[in-house]
């Protein structure tokens, strides 16, 4: 049954609805945004048994947390036998060989398809936990032409890795019914089913990205314990599979101009990428109002290494030395597995000596209120996509210094100061310059506020996918006609104030 643009399945990973933060709140204000729609969540999770942490709309009629972690699925069956191990063990090993030696010419695709078959009938797992599918990984690794060879590969690498790929491979069992788009908003597991939809149901397939997904992977893994060999199957096998969703995905819509680039190099077809830019209602953010009194930064979002808070604490400290009453308040709260990173950045400021001027302020329920809290609003990210914090600070008319990360040149244009990542010493001198000069401040200020109201709307937002969704059903896109559409109705008093002032004439 063909899609009809009104029946969505959106592919979540470690994201919306168990983890608050920017990519789960841009999932809940899309599914709120169009209630005429009706919202199907399939969130890949660790154990499945996370709990939901958000409120759920009511047209999000439908919720799977599907977990790629724990023991195998209840479905599996025992490995194929006689001629079907033999074809699994040739799909395997092009499987692996397209991910390890690509000038093979082996199709990663092919071979994907084929195991996703096996998965939905439950026999994927079993079959993958054999010692010849070891023995074979061993063989590939051990080719004098690859550089696994010289790492000389253990038995031990091999049950790691097969490990990890079978738990990575789980969600192609997966199913999304043929009468909705499957939506994937993130280019790595969560395509997994949707491909799969794609391939067996011809289910319209959209993929949204927010960060670089196969950046992130190359980021993470510098710091994971695994050996060479086992980095270099799971890396190869991040770096296909986001080829894959990138050439066959019937949409692509990044957040940014910059994620558009990757993806234009990683082998989508510019004339499927459609820039859809994240959206704030600037009601829910106004304008903050006066600046506190004590000289403060601010910082708002969830504490993870990818936010390097390091490089914003070396920055504070230098800032500190020239004006010993600035503070330094990190609002956002801290995700299970990251308490170590959270105990590490509190050892660094004591080591700083700046102990006394930073305060951990946890999650908060006034997100506007963190903002407002700063004479000058923080973001020190290695990787973003087009992050919610800066353009809802933007809303509140609060100057930013930001790291010059994914779409953050976008988002910010000439209305605040954007610096080289992981630069302690020239985001101490961009924030020192902002604190000697009021005038600059309030300046900046106005005109993120006004950079917001003219291009980043939540409004704006949320109508594009609403004409994406219809589009790929093969529906005219037509103006929403349902009074329940709450974007429609948003209004920015503070702007009306101004132009009937003549600020903005």
């Amino acid at each position: 049954m063909p899609s009809s643009g009104r029946h969505v399945t959106m592919l979540t990973e470690g994201t919306y609805p168990h983890v608050h933060g920017g990519v789960s709140t841009w999932c809940d204000q899309l599914i709120r945004g169009m209630p005429e729609v009706d919202f199907h969540v399939l969130a890949l999770t660790g154990s499945g048994r996370e709990p939901v942490t958000w409120e759920l709309p009511p047209n999000l009629t439908a919720h799977t947390a599907f977990p790629l972690w724990g023991p195998a699925p209840e479905r599996a069956r025992a490995a194929p036998r006689g001629r079907a191990r033999g074809r699994f063990l040739d799909t395997c090993e092009r499987f692996l060989l397209a991910i390890l030696d690509p000038a093979a010419g082996h199709d990663f695709g092919e071979a994907l398809y084929e195991l996703a078959a096996l998965a939905r009938a439950g026999g994927l797992t079993a079959a993958l936990r054999t010692e010849r599918v070891l023995r074979s990984l061993m063989w590939i690794w051990s080719m004098p032409h690859l550089p696994t060879a010289a790492a000389r590969p253990t038995v031990h690498d091999a049950l790691t890795a097969v490990d990890l790929l079978e738990h990575a491979l789980r969600p192609l069992a997966a199913r999304i019914s043929g009468d909705r788009v499957a939506h994937a908003v993130s280019s790595g597991l969560a395509t997994l089913p949707a491909l799969a939809a794609q391939h067996f149901e011809g289910v319209p397939f959209l993929l949204t990205e927010h960060g670089i997904y196969l950046r992130e992977r190359y980021l993470g893994y510098r710091t994971e314990a695994q050996r060479f060999p086992v980095k270099a199957l799971l890396l190869g096998f991040y770096r296909e599979l986001n080829t894959l969703g990138y050439r066959k995905a019937d949409l692509i819509t990044p957040c940014n101009q910059y994620n558009r680039r990757w993806e234009e190099r990683g082998g989508a077809s510019a004339d499927r990428i459609r820039t859809v830019y994240n959206g704030v209602d600037p009601a829910a953010f106004p304008w903050a109002g006066p600046e506190p009194e004590t000289p403060t930064l601010s910082w708002v979002g969830r504490v993870d290494p990818i936010k390097d808070l390091e490089t914003l604490l070396r920055a504070y400290a230098i800032c500190r030395a020239e004006l010993p009453e600035l503070r330094l308040r990190l609002f956002g709260p801290v995700p299970a597995g990251n308490e170590d990173y959270r105990t590490r950045l509190e050892k660094l400021a004591a080591e700083l000596g700046v102990t006394d001027g930073v305060v951990f302020e946890g999650r908060t329920t006034d997100v506007a209120g963190a903002y407002a809290a700063g004479n000058v609003v923080m973001l020190s990210s290695i990787s973003e996509g087009f992050p919610f914090s800066l353009i809802e600070a933007m809303s509140c008319g609060r100057a930013t210094v930001s790291t010059d990360v994914g779409g953050v040149r976008e988002a910010v244009g000439d209305t605040g100061l954007v610096v080289p990542p992981r630069e302690p010493a020239v985001m101490a001198a961009a924030v020192s310059e902002l604190l000697r000069d009021h005038e600059r401040r309030a300046d900046l200020a106005r005109r993120a506020r006004q950079r917001v109201v003219d291009r980043f709307t939540l409004h704006r937002s949320v109508d594009g996918f609403r004409r994406i969704y219809l589009e790929l059903a093969g529906r005219p896109a037509t103006a929403p006609k349902d009074p329940l559409d709450w974007t429609v109705r948003l209004t920015d008093p503070w702007r009306a104030e101004l132009l009937r002032g003549g600020a903005l004439a």
